[in-house]
């Protein structure tokens, strides 16, 4: 999405404007968004305003935006196209499953809408939590243009009452992102087809606050071979993977560029300043594209071979031996080299992929396979769901975990080292992970899936009981 964002930006001699929506607080980190600000400028997606360079309609981030979302919150409030709503999570849920069992479309049912403001105000000075609700109409239709798809309309019968103030005094995206976008001037989207269904609410705002909406293109979302969402659980989706698996970002630019457009002459390799220049909506396409590894693989080799030998060598030392990288692996091998030349044997797995694993590799004389399955897939699982990669973390994780499965630790770690490194001997568990990152070691243990080839029943059978230890953990942690 940003790739085609900044293409179309360029091509029009517009602004290409990078901004951090981080009104939820537990998802978003200082550590995530620098992975985002290294991921875009490793591609070479230059912003023109952002939260580190600054611009006009600053600050880039929403978290220090609040006090402008709640003057437009108050807009709303006056005008009687917005209401507080004071209903209890629990209140929420039972008319949720009400609406499911009678296979209803699911929303707020505006018990809160009719409350008057007398009755509002007292209940705000008794300091009862509340939050800001969107007041959608009970009938009719909402029409708008899409530049991809044309014409689109959705029931106001599907649209809920969407929360726009959260209870700690945060927006929800879709208020941010409305306000933002007219602050900023921002005059085009190109966004996840995920978002078409949001449309109706974002229209309602900006009539609500007599603005003009931006033109709006819902690009076609990534898919795996099974026609499945592009995911994490299936595939690495982080850009930072890539870069760290050796990929050049002139050959990934060129694959995603590849992803649901194309070029005049249907070329498939081009530069970012050839797709710039080409660059025309009209030939994007709405037909889900598959992201094929094996593809991207082949394009990467073509841009390798495309390369001087002198050029080839300086992005090998870019990629790996270059010195922040080596001082994480210093501190791993001294201890355990006696020739400088042992820094390949002992770090190949780091600096490269695992050798082809089989199932007799994962043989273990206290665990019988499917103990190994379990590991493998509650760990990933687990590293799914983290936030932070630190080791400590990492290792109070394994520990828990190996206590819910009623493993020794030793045992329970013992098909993750063979999964991460590829061997029964090698450097610590927890330093490869951390210089591996979080995208690559969750690769190493989805490979270690494929191989002892988990079934899609037994998936099945692991989740729900990775959902139970989930909880164990959870009451640890507590």
């Amino acid at each position: 999405m940003a790739l085609f964002n900044y293409v179309f930006a360029r091509h029009h001699g517009g602004e290409f404007v990078l901004r951090i929506e981080d009104t939820d607080q537990v998802r978003s980190t200082a550590a995530s968004e620098q992975t985002i600000l290294e991921a875009l400028s490793w591609l070479g997606l230059k912003w023109d305003h952002g939260p580190d360079v600054g611009g006009p309609a600053g600050p880039y981030r929403q978290s220090e935006r609040r006090q402008i979302y709640r003057t437009h919150i108050d807009t709303l409030l006056e005008r009687g196209h917005a209401f507080q709503c004071f209903c209890t999570p629990e209140r929420l849920e039972a008319v949720r499953a009400e609406q499911q069992a009678a296979k209803q479309t699911t929303r707020y049912d505006g018990h809160c809408a009719g409350l008057d403001q007398a009755e509002v105000d007292g209940r705000l000075a008794a300091g009862e939590s509340s939050v800001v609700r969107l007041r959608v109409p009970d009938e009719g239709v909402c029409t708008f243009q899409d530049r991809l798809r044309g014409e689109i309309s959705i029931p106001y019968s599907q649209i809920d009452m969407q929360v726009l103030l959260k209870k700690d005094g945060l927006p929800t995206y879709h208020m941010a992102v409305v306000v933002d976008d007219h602050e900023m001037g921002i005059t085009h989207i190109l966004r996840g087809e995920e978002w078409l269904s949001s449309v109706p609410k974002h229209k309602l705002l900006y009539d609500f606050l007599g603005w003009d909406m931006p033109e709006m293109i819902h690009l076609p979302l990534l898919r795996n071979a099974d026609q499945s969402k592009l995911s994490k659980r299936k595939n690495p989706t982080g850009v930072n993977y890539y870069r760290d698996m050796g990929y050049l970002p002139e050959a990934l630019l060129n694959y995603l560029g590849l992803m649901g457009w194309s070029m005049p002459d249907e070329s498939e390799i081009f530069d970012l300043d050839q797709m710039v220049e080409a660059f025309d909506p009209g030939r994007l396409s709405v037909g889900a594209p598959i992201f094929d590894p094996v593809k991207l693989g082949w394009l990467n080799g073509q841009y390798l071979r495309r390369l001087s030998p002198e050029e080839y060598a300086a992005r090998v030392a870019d990629w790996m031996l270059n010195a922040p990288r080596l001082s994480q692996l210093i501190p791993l091998v001294q201890e355990r080299a006696e020739r400088l030349s042992d820094l390949v044997l002992l770090t190949d797995y780091l600096m490269g992929s695992v050798r082809t694993l089989s199932v007799a590799d994962f043989e273990h004389k206290k665990l019988d396979a499917g103990q190994v399955r379990q590991v493998l897939h509650h760990t990933l699982a687990a590293f799914d769901e983290l936030r932070h990669w630190q080791r400590d973390d990492l290792f109070e994780l394994c520990k828990a975990l190996a206590e819910q499965l009623a493993l020794p630790l030793r045992d329970f770690l013992w098909p993750l080292f063979i999964a991460t490194s590829g061997r029964s001997v090698s450097l610590p568990l927890f330093d490869s992970w951390i210089f591996l990152g979080m995208d690559l070691s969750r690769a190493r243990l989805r490979g270690a899936l494929e191989v002892l080839q988990l079934s899609g029943k037994e998936r099945k059978r692991l989740d729900k009981q990775y959902q139970a230890v989930r909880s164990g953990l959870s009451q640890s942690a507590d």
